[in-house]
């Protein structure tokens, strides 16, 4: 098996063969396997990955799909290549985004009063409903709440929502774990530092689970209305073509049972009446 080398930053300007081959160890393929999914022939792959020959635009973006690289990404593998970028980024306010902005917003409003919040690649807070304000009243350590928020930073912090996660253990050991495997897809530095940075914080390591998880892991959160049991899913959109849409990622959480239910609509209510006021 070949070893995984260390993997390149984005911007680097490595030749597209040494981008392609380093994709395809980071996925744990040969260059067969490769090869026989992108319909080319092995030799060519070789050829391409050792520089003797040049791919062509197309080639580019099938070995690229075969590889599930980030479209971020791909837009490097093309410029390493000489061609120019194929997916467009832009601002999640550009004008062009609107619709998928509208799509956003109405997920997360019509979600209430379950706390749901939309993050970027890197988890930094992008919006979030009115039933996530509530859940922050705790925080102590108010830099964290200052933009760009990072929401995996604010929760295992200590100033932050941590001290309140009475199964801090378990879901710290969950986030950690899903940071970890989104750094090893994405090939991205930053989140290499950040999953550094949440390593090091103080929160125990999960020995057993303290309590029974039932169908998948709550998150069991003290609040002033009590303690609430949260589950969580993600959305992500489906068919994205541009660079934004494709790392958007809408977190929602549900109540585990009926009295997390009505602890969530008394947390939510006197944000309502403010805001009607």
């Amino acid at each position: 098996m070949e070893n995984v080398l260390p993997f390149p930053p984005p911007a680097s300007s490595r030749p597209i063969g040494d981008h392609l081959r380093l994709w395809r160890q980071r996925r744990r393929r040969s260059q067969l396997d490769l090869a026989l999914d992108a319909e080319i022939s092995q030799r060519h792959l070789s050829f391409i990955e050792s520089g003797r020959a040049q791919p062509s635009r197309d080639m580019v973006l099938r070995l690229a799909e075969t590889l599930e690289v980030p479209l971020r990404e791909r837009n490097v593998l093309l410029l390493s290549a000489g061609f120019a970028p194929f997916y467009p980024e832009r601002p999640l306010d550009d004008p062009g985004l609107a619709a998928a902005r509208g799509i956003v917003e109405t997920i997360l409003h019509a979600h209430g009063p379950n706390p749901a919040l939309a993050v970027d690649r890197r988890w930094t807070l992008v919006t979030a409903n009115e039933a996530v304000a509530p859940l922050l009243a705790g925080v102590t350590d108010q830099t964290l709440l200052q933009p760009p928020v990072n929401v995996l930073r604010l929760s295992l912090h200590p100033g932050g929502m941590a001290p309140r996660i009475a199964n801090l253990p378990e879901w710290r050991h969950h986030v950690l774990e899903r940071l970890r495997r989104q750094a090893e897809a994405s090939a991205d530095p930053a989140l290499d530092a950040l999953l550094a940075e949440l390593v090091a914080l103080p929160g125990g390591a999960a020995v057993g689970s303290q309590t029974d998880p039932g169908v998948a892991l709550p998150l069991l959160l003290d609040t002033p209305v009590g303690r609430l049991s949260l589950i969580s899913t993600t959305t992500i959109f489906g068919t994205p073509t541009e660079v934004t849409l494709s790392e958007l990622i809408i977190e929602a959480f549900y109540p585990a049972d009926a009295e997390t239910a009505e602890r969530l609509r008394a947390l939510v209510a006197p944000t309502e009446v403010a805001a009607r006021a």
